[in-house]
């Protein structure tokens, strides 16, 4: 019986989304788990070079795996209105909504593996009235009533190369951010992350690091108390509770290769404190992880980038990754 396949949601069709996943079919056909596209079939023919002589129409995810090697599957749930590169419009929001659902409702029944998603545009989505500050809070949203068995994400971890990186704070000004920050949040953050290590990433024994938040990691307060107040009391509490939790760490000292020999996944305080090194290290092949859901989600750690979108520019590197990573977390998550 061929394995499931996995959902990828097209993102905003005026973007790279439709163009990245076909070159990721071209990079993957003879070697990846299947997969298919939610989206709409004839903005995928566009962004494809050849039409749509490599895509095939589909009415259910168990037709996927022997379509795939020839032709790109494609579950086809239309735009109401054509597309055009580069240039976003709100009235696709509808679609772009429907096609994540529809990936998420396929998980979680187990027609599909997993769900990976190509980016969307954040403004066109609040224009239409999307409620959600992006995919992630969306995804947490969606499967909210379905059984999970472990600390409740949704939680995001970016990962490029040998580093895996989870924020406690995420779309936040970063003069909000001390405010943000208290025991409790980096607690759970720590749990649902040493739960996905031993579950999505079969290490047995994970080892976790915590940056601190201030230069120095406050110099023993003397630049901010709040790893005295918070961050450190919150690392004894994991440390008591018998995970293997260091920190605080002065972040401009954590991520180099030797340093990051030394854990297996690290937690920042702030969106650009983990993204920076991890976007350093492989720009073009970062991935986005949804962590603490009871479906696998992967994405590609960019944007739409509507500048360069239907020029054949853009680079499927980060999708061919988030596609494999997605794989992979499923394939962790079967074994007993």
């Amino acid at each position: 019986m061929a394995p499931a396949p996995l959902a990828l949601t097209m993102g905003d069709p005026a973007g790279i989304g439709p163009e990245i996943i076909v070159k990721a079919w071209r990079a993957l056909r003879a070697k990846s788990r299947p997969f298919f596209v939610v989206g709409d079939f004839n903005a995928l023919a566009s962004a494809s070079g050849d039409g749509a002589s490599i895509l095939r129409r589909i009415s259910g995810p168990d037709q996927a795996a022997a379509i795939f090697p020839d032709a790109l599957p494609v579950l086809d749930l239309p735009l109401s209105a054509p597309v055009i590169a580069g240039k976003p419009n709100s009235a696709a929001a509808g679609p772009i909504v429907q096609w994540i659902e529809v990936a998420v409702g396929l998980a979680l029944s187990g027609a599909a593996a997993g769900v990976v998603t190509a980016p969307i545009a954040k403004a066109p989505l609040y224009e239409a009235g999307f409620g959600f500050p992006g995919h992630t809070e969306f995804l947490g949203e969606l499967t909210l009533g379905a059984p999970y068995e472990g600390e409740r994400g949704p939680l995001m971890m970016l990962a490029s190369q040998d580093l895996r990186v989870t924020l406690v704070t995420v779309h936040s000004a970063l003069a909000d951010v001390p405010g943000q920050l208290s025991k409790a949040a980096i607690i759970k953050v720590a749990r649902i992350t040493d739960e996905a290590l031993r579950r999505d990433f079969a290490i047995a024994h994970p080892r976790i690091a915590i940056a601190g938040l201030n230069p120095h990691a406050g110099e023993d307060g003397g630049m901010g108390l709040e790893e005295i107040e918070i961050i450190a009391p919150a690392v004894n509490a994991l440390r008591e509770a018998g995970l293997d939790v260091r920190g605080p760490f002065p972040a401009d000292t954590l991520f180099h290769a030797e340093a990051r020999s030394g854990y297996d996944a690290a937690i920042c305080l702030y969106h650009d404190q983990g993204l920076i090194p991890v976007k350093m290290l492989d720009f073009w092949g970062g991935v986005n992880l949804t962590l603490g859901l009871p479906i696998v989600r992967a994405s590609p750690d960019h944007g739409t980038a509507f500048n360069i979108a239907g020029r054949g520019l853009a680079r499927s590197d980060s999708m061919i990754a988030a596609i494999r990573a997605a794989d992979q977390i499923v394939l962790n998550r079967s074994r007993p």
